[in-house]
């Protein structure tokens, strides 16, 4: 083994896709429960995602 090694963790399954408009209903703005605390995601004018408590 070389000084140098690089650590790749192995994913045995492949996470979950979700469509965010499909979250949205076409909208700009998704609530997402987690614990019993909701949170808010929002996709800005620029395209971006933004989740915030």
């Amino acid at each position: 083994m070389n000084a140098i090694t690089r650590f790749e963790p192995q994913q045995t399954q492949t996470p979950p896709v979700h469509d965010v408009y499909s979250l949205t209903r076409g909208g700009t703005l998704a609530q997402i429960l987690l614990d019993g605390k909701t949170y808010q995601l929002r996709i800005t004018r620029a395209g971006k995602l933004i989740l915030t408590k």
